[in-house]
């Protein structure tokens, strides 16, 4: 458990540069007398931390060190087998398929031979079906891209309920899609509620 807590704080600290012993305890889910403790055993191991006191201070990497470990537990290949097999129809309707598909290659190749091994085996214990729905929402895909380039979208366009959104998330749950308006986060549109929608190539403020 510890020797798994340890691996996570490095690479948060690698990836995300200088941190809180309070933000890496939120990260870690423990205490921040534990991730002092953590990082005296990180220290004793050799490794470049460095830790600032005051205001501005954290803990980093020093010596602008990076690791390439990328191991993983029996258990968490298993569960990587299942992320990299599943197929995902949100990447179809988002336009992003090709893009998925590259991605989870990347992935898979960056582990060593073992962890890889053990998602190679497991992948042929779970298998799934290719999803065979209709082609996706082409609305899906345009809002994806509205939110990207923070563009202002009508709704219900060219009828007399037509609004003007500001779409700045997708979300997906029950089978349905809802479009996050910022003008008022708290109530998603059901996108069967948009109708046909307008992109328009006014931009609304961050």
């Amino acid at each position: 458990m510890r020797a798994s807590r340890l691996l996570r704080m490095l690479l948060l600290l690698q990836n995300r540069g200088r941190m809180t012993s309070a933000q890496l305890a939120e990260e870690l889910e423990v205490v921040p007398r534990t991730i002092l403790r953590d990082v005296d055993a990180l220290t004793e191991a050799g490794l470049p931390i460095i830790v600032t006191q005051g205001n501005q201070g954290g803990i980093e990497l020093g010596f602008r060190y990076r690791t390439r470990l990328t191991g993983l537990a029996s258990d968490e290949a298993e569960a990587m087998a299942v992320i990299l097999t599943r197929p995902l129809p949100e990447l179809d309707a988002l336009g992003l398929r090709a893009a998925g598909a590259r991605a989870r290659s990347k992935m898979l190749e960056s582990f060593p031979d073992g962890v890889r091994a053990t998602i190679d085996l497991a992948r042929t214990w779970y298998r799934f079906a290719i999803p065979t729905d209709a082609d996706p929402d082409p609305r899906i895909a345009a809002l994806a891209l509205a939110i990207k380039d923070r563009r202002m979208v009508r709704i219900r366009a060219g009828t007399p309920r037509q609004s003007v959104v500001h779409p700045v998330a997708l979300s997906f749950g029950d089978g349905a899609w809802h479009v996050v308006d910022r003008l008022d986060p708290a109530a998603p549109i059901p996108l069967d509620d948009c109708d046909d929608i307008n992109i328009s190539a006014r931009t609304y403020p961050t």
